[in-house]
């Protein structure tokens, strides 16, 4: 057995010789803010993640108000496939998008777990988002956002990422919301 003593600041550990941290101070620094890197960490973005015929999507979450459950929807005449109607919300009046034809999806009858995504876009705009469930919110890594599949042509995809083996597409909410036809 070898007379080193495996504390910090002595530099060696019992017996196999190798380094360990200078100071119990060291240590607990590093395990505070954990080991100094060269290389930064890409920022963590948050996404609301939802369900629209069993596929994920997700806007950040910086532009979600709240999330309400289904209620009557007045319809408004004349008006494109995907504007749903409008409802009162404690007394504002929002346009409630469905998604399901906005994005070329065939529309459902709303369910139990049929929910309305109230958002927020750059320019101020306020909407509902109609969608089939509320899955959760994820915290992505910024650079595990890659750039959206080609075959968008509207252009309301604005990224992808991977979670749990699937691909959840990242809404534009400013073309979601912004002119209809984008």
């Amino acid at each position: 057995m070898s007379g080193h003593d495996p504390t910090p600041g002595s530099g060696m550990s019992g017996h196999d010789a190798t380094p360990v941290a200078a100071s119990w101070d060291e240590l607990a620094r590093t395990a505070r803010h954990g080991p100094i890197d060269a290389e930064a960490e890409s920022p963590i973005r948050q996404l609301l993640c939802f369900q629209l015929a069993a596929t994920p999507y997700a806007v950040a979450i910086e532009n979600v108000r709240e999330i309400v459950r289904i209620g009557p929807i007045t319809p408004i005449p004349r008006t494109e496939e995907h504007v749903r109607g409008v409802i009162s919300l404690r007394g504002e009046m929002l346009e409630v998008i469905d998604l399901r034809p906005r994005l070329g999806l065939e529309r459902i009858e709303n369910t139990k777990d049929t929910r309305i995504v109230v958002v927020q876009d750059e320019e101020g705009r306020v909407a509902g988002l109609l969608v089939d469930r509320v899955r959760e919110v994820l915290r992505i890594a910024e650079d595990a956002i890659g750039p959206a599949a080609a075959g968008d042509s509207q252009g309301l995809v604005s990224g992808l990422c991977v979670r749990d083996e699937s691909f959840v597409s990242l809404l534009d909410l400013d073309r979601t919301l912004g002119g209809h036809d984008a």
